[in-house]
């Protein structure tokens, strides 16, 4: 699988991530799997869309885990599924350590879902990959990450 974003939503992660420091920050990725249009086009790309930010609800241990409430999740999937998206992956943050999950990551990640982590030392973002757990919940594979500048493209409802 391949992850695509768009160089407005790496920042914005990287950006949060920062502004939450020491802190654990994560967010929601919503979009389409499947090709560029997210239908059909070769299915092993998914396509971010919007970027959910989310509060990180953990009372202990905000420096080295995050949690996001189950009715923040919730409310994060229905926005995204009005807007015709699904939730495709998790964003977080890993305050002054690599961007490589944890044994906490793995033991609560779910497979298929795209787990972005943005390494931030002393408060400034440093590398962004991306990771997939195996179904057999095991371990994480990185997958690529692309970052690709996309054009908006309005239409007029006349």
């Amino acid at each position: 699988m391949t992850l695509v974003l768009d160089a407005r939503q790496l920042a914005a992660i990287r950006q949060h991530g920062e502004a939450d420091y020491p802190y654990e920050a994560c967010g929601l990725i919503g979009g389409h799997a499947g090709g560029r249009s997210g239908r059909g086009e070769g299915g092993d790309r998914k396509v971010a869309v919007q970027l959910v930010p989310l509060s990180n609800a953990r009372l202990d241990s905000r420096r080295n885990r995050y949690l996001i409430a189950p009715e923040a999740f919730r409310g994060a999937e229905a926005l995204l599924a009005r807007d015709g998206l699904e939730v495709l992956g998790v964003y977080h943050s890993h305050p002054d350590h690599p961007a490589v999950p944890s044994d906490f990551d793995r033991e609560h990640a779910w497979p298929w879902l795209s787990y972005v982590i943005v390494g931030i030392a002393r408060g400034r973002a440093e590398d962004a990959r991306s990771w997939t757990l195996a179904d057999d919940r095991r371990a994480f594979s990185e997958e690529a990450l692309i970052v690709e500048d996309r054009k908006v493209v309005w239409q007029s409802q006349s």
